[in-house]
C-alpha cells in the first residue's frame, strides 16, 4: 500500500513539473480584449454619472468593484472552459497554477481597498495607482509561463499606477484613469495572446 501510495505521489509531481514548464493557454484573447471593453464602458459611466468622484466615494467604488467582478467571473469561467479543453489531462494542475500566481495579487487589492476606505479615507484617491501596480505584480508573477511579451502588459500596468500617484490627489479619481489604463491594458494583454496564439498554430 505504501508503494502505490508512493507511485501516486511521484505521478503528481511529475504533473506538476510539466504544467510549471508548459506554457498557459488558459486565458483566450478575445475574453481579455472583453474586460478591456467593461473598462471603456465603466470609465465612460463614471464620467456621465459621477462627476465629482472623491465626493461620492461608496459609488465610485461599486462602478469599479462591479467592473472587476463581471471581468473577473467572465475570465474565470472561460479560463476553466478553455483550459479544460487546451490543457485536458493537465487542466487541474494548469488552473491550480494560474489562480495560485495572480491570487496573493487580488487578496492585497482587496485588503488595501478595505483598509484606505475603512481606516484611512482621506487618501483613497490613492486606490486606481494601488489597484494598477498591484495588477501589475500579478502579470510579473505569472510571466514564467506566459507569452515572455506578457512583460509589456505588467510594465504598463505599473506605469499608469506612478503616473496616477503622481497626481498627488483626487485627480486620480478621474474616470480615464482607470479606464484607459486597463482598457488599453487589457486590449493589450489580449493582442499578446492573440499573437502567441497564432504563433502556436503556425508551428503546428
Amino acid at each position: 500500500m505504501s508503494e502505490l501510495h508512493k507511485a501516486l505521489g511521484d505521478i503528481s509531481s511529475i504533473r506538476r513539473q510539466m504544467a510549471h514548464s508548459t506554457q498557459f493557454r488558459g486565458y483566450g484573447p478575445a475574453t481579455l480584449a472583453a474586460t478591456g471593453t467593461f473598462a471603456f464602458l465603466a470609465a465612460s459611466l463614471q464620467s456621465m454619472c459621477l462627476k465629482d468622484p472623491a465626493d461620492h466615494i461608496p459609488a465610485y467604488l461599486s462602478i469599479w468593484v462591479s467592473t472587476a467582478a463581471l471581468s473577473a467571473a467572465l475570465t474565470g469561467v472561460q479560463m476553466y472552459t478553455r483550459t479544460r479543453r487546451i490543457h485536458s489531462g493537465l487542466s487541474n494542475e494548469m488552473i491550480r497554477m494560474a489562480v495560485e500566481q495572480f491570487l496573493p495579487a487580488v487578496g492585497a487589492g482587496i485588503l488595501i481597498t478595505v483598509v484606505l476606505v475603512r481606516f484611512v479615507p482621506a487618501v483613497v484617491w490613492m486606490l486606481p495607482a494601488l489597484w494598477q501596480v498591484i495588477f501589475s505584480l500579478g502579470i510579473f508573477s505569472s510571466c514564467r509561463f506566459l507569452p515572455r511579451l506578457m512583460i509589456a502588459a505588467g510594465t504598463w500596468y505599473l506605469l499608469t499606477g506612478l503616473v496616477c500617484i503622481a497626481f498627488g490627489d483626487s485627480r486620480a479619481l478621474a474616470p480615464w484613469t482607470m479606464g484607459l489604463a486597463f482598457g488599453a491594458g487589457q486590449l493589450l494583454v489580449a493582442g499578446i495572446l492573440f499573437v502567441a496564439t497564432q504563433e502556436d498554430a503556425d508551428e503546428n
